[in-house]
């Protein structure tokens, strides 16, 4: 129980303060640390996450960061995607699947990576009055006035974009499906494909990408849960302390998130998915080997 609430910590904590993770790290948190079976650990890693993320979400709703069109209808065209993933996750091997998992894992390791590098921050030049002040006209204050005018214009310009991709139905519907399977399919609830796809896809900025995030989770989850006929093979000395846990850490995630810079964050999950990941793999690769 001790070890089952440890985890659910660690689970919260990353989906409340990144709006994800904690579901790419539910299952093998169950297989190998708690020795649940691949099978019955997808379906309990829904109810952890699914629950979990509904409650982070309260935090993000109330700060203004979700966005309630966008969430709900990638959420209810997920059921789509989570019927088809549901029915395939059970005609495969369980070591399979964990292995397909793991694959999951390091594309997700790759596109935070590719992130992180985007959002670094480039140093931009300005230039140093040593003298004193001249009245005489400056062609580098023109174009240092120029420059300022240009980012802004593009900033409006990507404003205008973001509005306009998250009101095309066909790309919300191609996302809903897409996190859809996933959820059915892995057991996972998707966030860190769902925060990417809202800001590359759909183009909404990251802090509503998180908040919205959740709110796609906990639909998405709750309706591959119920595709299972609930949560089996898991008892309630594990799935209990894991799942309360990670409830009350999502929210302390959130707060989190608001004091440590995003980008850290990134970086140090980006670490611990790469070796769950190859933790995973090689463990999977033995087994069927």
């Amino acid at each position: 129980m001790i070890l089952s609430a440890a985890l659910g910590v660690a689970i919260g904590l990353s989906l409340g303060a990144l709006g994800g993770g904690g579901s790419i790290l539910t299952v093998p948190a169950l297989v190998y640390a708690l020795g649940v079976s691949a099978k019955h650990s997808t379906g309990a890693s829904l109810l952890i996450v699914g629950l979990s993320s509904l409650f982070g979400m309260i935090a993000h709703a109330r700060a203004g960061r979700v966005r309630w069109s966008v969430g709900l209808t990638v959420g209810v065209v997920s059921i789509v995607g989570s019927l088809a993933g549901t029915a395939l996750n059970r005609r495969i091997n369980p070591e399979l699947l964990l292995l397909l998992f793991a694959g999951l894992m390091f594309v997700v390791a790759a596109m935070m990576i590719r992130r992180d590098r985007r959002a670094a921050p480039r140093p931009v030049a300005r230039p140093v009055l040593v003298s004193a002040p001249s009245t005489s006209h400056d062609p580098l204050d023109e174009f240092v006035t120029l420059e300022d005018h240009v980012v802004d214009e593009l900033v409006e310009v990507e404003e205008v974009i973001a509005s306009t991709r998250a009101g095309k139905p066909a790309l919300v519907a191609a996302v809903g499906v897409g996190v859809g399977f996933l959820t059915g399919f892995l057991g996972v609830g998707g966030g860190f494909i769902v925060v990417p796809s809202l800001v590359l896809i759909l183009g909404l900025g990251l802090a509503e990408a998180v908040g919205t995030s959740l709110l796609i989770i906990a639909i998405s989850s709750a309706f591959a849960i119920a595709e299972r006929h609930g949560v089996h093979g898991v008892g309630a000395s594990i799935l209990v302390p894991f799942a309360v846990a990670a409830m009350v850490a999502a929210m302390v995630g959130n707060l989190i998130a608001g004091r440590v810079p995003a980008r850290r964050l990134n970086q140090g999950f980006i670490v611990l998915v790469i070796l769950v990941a190859c933790y995973v793999t090689v463990r999977s690769v033995v087994a069927l080997g």
